[in-house]
């Protein structure tokens, strides 16, 4: 049976296809087969080549043994959109700033592509958000998200007035201009920006981060992976709300709109070719100052984390 890679980047960005035309050689060199998504099969200088497949839209990662992403963490967030569901796990090849769930670096670009071949990576599962929009008791929109949902004010002049209710108990009224619902995935972006705390990704939890909120009890929250939030809106705000789910998939909602989040049924499976602990990613991705640490040092991988990086 022919091994075959989804090969996801964006077929605007000039540096995207460049790599991606190296990744596509060498993988087809190896004797795998490269699968594009239409749009990019059209876009792309990759398209015309006969060593690329062209997968169906509605089941991109069938038949898949891995969907590799080149790009920042926004390209990886679609990425996961393609991999859900699937056998096939992601993997991230960062192109942008921070890519904090990237795997790799550009610079290790062909001794990555070797690992994919001999299939040298372990798998975790990470777990995701469900929500649920409903306004006069109908659903508007359901949706999923692997970093986190987010209401937000729609006009900038404008607070929005919430309240926030947890295991179906009221527990805090405030206005503000958001609410970020993360997973421990999502702690480290837009949650970690609105001031939440950074949650080790083997922590089964939910964070719950108001944004700009105008109230003495208004902090973060950390609630248990079978709690149920709720975010209904004042139906006399002035003004709509929008939803967005991992900063893309985005719902517009009247006031008056109720919200529910709880833990995904869904994981989504990443690829990753290193064992550091994530103390480690942190320093990295960071550029955290670790100098003067006389911790013990790590003896079996040579990460940031050891004594001859401190």
């Amino acid at each position: 049976m022919t091994r075959r890679i989804l090969l996801v980047a964006h077929p605007r960005r000039i540096e995207a296809q460049q790599f991606a035309g190296v990744v596509a050689d060498q993988l087809h060199a190896a004797g795998l087969q490269v699968a594009l998504l239409p749009d990019a099969a059209e876009a792309t200088i990759l398209g015309g080549s006969p060593n690329i497949v062209t997968v169906d839209p509605a089941d991109p990662a069938r038949g898949c043994e891995l969907v590799c992403v080149l790009g920042g963490d926004g390209a990886i967030l679609r990425g996961a959109a393609l991999s859900r569901g699937t056998e096939a796990p992601l993997l991230g090849i960062n192109l942008g700033h921070v890519g904090f769930l990237a795997e790799a670096e550009r610079e290790k670009l062909v001794e990555t592509v070797e690992r994919i071949v001999a299939q040298d990576y372990v798998v975790e599962e990470r777990m995701t958000l469900e929500v649920t929009a409903t306004f006069d008791g109908e659903v508007i929109a359901r949706s999923w998200a692997l970093n986190e949902v987010t209401v937000e004010k729609a006009a900038r002049e404008r607070m929005l007035e919430v309240t926030l209710e947890i295991d179906g108990r009221p527990l805090s009224t405030f206005g503000c201009d958001g609410v970020v619902v993360a997973t421990p995935t999502g702690s480290t972006a837009y949650a970690f920006s609105a001031g939440g705390p950074v949650i080790w990704p083997d922590v089964e939890a939910m964070l719950v981060v108001p944004i700009s909120a105008h109230a003495l009890f208004a902090r973060p929250l950390v609630i248990g992976p079978q709690s149920a939030m709720a975010l209904e809106l004042f139906a006399d705000n002035d003004g709509s709300a929008v939803m967005w789910c991992d900063g893309s998939r985005t719902v517009k909602l009247p006031s008056g709109a109720r919200i529910d989040v709880r833990r995904g049924d869904t994981p989504v499976r990443l690829a990753r070719l290193t064992s550091w602990p994530f103390a480690d990613r942190l320093v990295a991705k960071f550029d955290l100052s670790v100098t003067g640490w006389r911790g013990a040092p790590r003896r079996n991988h040579g990460g940031p984390g050891t004594s001859e990086h401190l």
